[in-house]
């Protein structure tokens, strides 16, 4: 079964960086379309960034310019470089799926936790 491994996470004080990393066994990268989620408590999932196979990018407004997604089929790895963080940026991230694909959720992993303060 396919389990998502997310990493990098961590506290920072606003217009820091960060880079997240995901890793899945039991999946080949190559072709999949991939997203970043990120969830904060009492709030819906929010698609962040996605990634097509064709390489093709996407963002959701209130990071775009800051994030950037990319992958490293190579190592069945894909990232998310943060910049310029922001209070409002404080959630647990997930990778999955890009939810465009129209194909059913794998199963969520844990998530990274990253926290925006002063």
């Amino acid at each position: 079964q396919v389990q998502f491994v997310e990493s990098g996470g961590g506290s920072v004080q606003p217009g820091g960086s960060l880079r997240l990393s995901c890793t899945a066994s039991e999946m080949t990268f190559d072709d999949a379309e991939l997203a970043w989620y990120r969830a904060v408590a009492g709030r819906q999932r929010e698609l962040v960034a996605s990634i097509y196979d064709s390489g093709i990018t996407e963002y959701v407004n209130s990071v775009r310019g800051r994030f950037t997604i990319s992958r490293d089929n190579a190592h069945n790895t894909m990232y998310l470089q943060m910049n310029s963080l922001q209070f409002e940026d404080t959630a647990v991230y997930y990778c999955n799926r890009n939810v465009a694909s129209k194909l059913p959720f794998l199963p969520w992993g844990q998530g990274t936790e990253v926290t925006v303060s002063s």
